[in-house]
């Protein structure tokens, strides 16, 4: 346990020097230590004993209203994306599982779609209409997926797998068949679809942090008993485990974090795929330490990930789920190798 407090501690701090580095990296003449202490002067308690006067509002304004919330969001949509997909990872019993398994991204780019060619612009707790109606469409998909996949009352694991294929080539169809009456608007849906932080804003932090803590904090607390369902469902219910209620809620838990981080950034692949792979190499397979260690990993990788993306084709933006993807894909590859290698 104290080495486990000691890692957590290093990645936190790691994770703090990652955002203030991204801070200070763009077109502005900013170093590291004048981002730091933009940002401490904002932090409640270290406010009074910083002095920002020699900066000058415009850095401020850069620095705290332009890169910190895109920055948040991408520490936040990497942590929630990580922690799903070792949930997922546990939960399904397949290493290559992925947030988006259930088809929740292929819903979130439905809702989106629909909201971008219908032109409403009614938005829902500090997000666009675009953020809206993506959130409303991954909910939609779950509670789709959720009870089709229903066999006797209780929840198959393969029929959630197969229901939530079939659903996901369902709406791609859809949105194609819509992007084809559509196609002075494709450009705008593709770069969606690609994922980006560029739109973050503070109100949508805050939308998106309510999702990420309460939907990692229920994975956290049956991280334990995760353990125990991967011995084997019989076993665990030998042992008083009530499988599928568990399994439920986490299932319901991370579909509400991915289609909360689908809804603020777009789709971002495989950040959960590879991340949980990388810290079981630290961790081991206790899902009490992998689950922690993927939420400041997963935080960290992105928010490296976007400030490549916007800096290194400055002034153009690179969304972030094409260096996320370049990244996963090989590896994914790996995995699979790996695994026919062992069959």
């Amino acid at each position: 346990m104290r080495k486990m407090k000691r890692n957590l501690f290093i990645f936190a701090v790691i994770l703090l020097f990652t955002m203030t580095f991204s801070a200070s990296v763009g077109s502005a003449d900013l170093s590291f230590v004048d981002s730091l202490k933009i940002v401490a002067a904002k932090l409640p308690f270290l406010g009074r004993f910083v002095d920002t006067a020699e900066f000058g509002s415009k850095y401020e304004v850069i620095v705290w209203q332009v890169r910190m919330p895109r920055i948040m969001m991408s520490a936040l949509v990497g942590a929630a994306l990580s922690v799903v997909g070792a949930a997922f990872q546990g939960i399904f019993g397949n290493p290559l599982a992925d947030p988006h398994i259930l088809g929740v991204s292929s819903g979130a780019a439905f809702g989106a779609t629909l909201a971008m060619l219908s032109g409403v612009t009614a938005g829902f707790m500090g997000l666009g209409a675009v953020g809206a109606f993506a959130f409303a469409g991954a909910l939609f998909t779950v509670f789709i997926v959720y009870h089709v996949s229903k066999i006797s009352g209780e929840i198959s694991v393969t029929g959630m797998l197969l229901t939530g294929t079939a659903i996901s080539t369902l709406l791609s169809s859809l949105i194609s068949l819509l992007m084809t009456f559509h196609n002075d608007r494709i450009e705008k849906v593709y770069m969606w679809t690609m994922g980006s932080f560029s739109a973050a804003t503070w109100g949508k932090i805050r939308f998106l942090s309510i999702f990420v803590f309460v939907g990692v904090a229920v994975i956290f607390l049956y991280a334990g008993k995760l353990n125990i369902i991967l011995m084997g469902d019989d076993e665990a219910k030998c042992l008083g485990i009530d499988v599928d209620r568990i399994r439920r809620r986490i299932i319901m838990a991370a579909s509400l974090l991915v289609g909360a981080a689908v809804a603020v950034s777009g789709i971002i692949g495989f950040v959960g795929l590879i991340i949980p792979h990388c810290i079981r190499l630290i961790s081991g397979s206790d899902n009490k330490k992998l689950m922690p260690y993927a939420f400041f990993m997963g935080a960290i990788f992105v928010t490296l990930c976007d400030t490549v993306a916007r800096t290194v084709a400055a002034p153009t933006e690179i969304p972030v789920g094409i260096i996320t993807s370049m990244l996963g894909a090989p590896y994914f590859i790996f995995l699979v190798l790996k695994r026919r290698r062992r069959i």
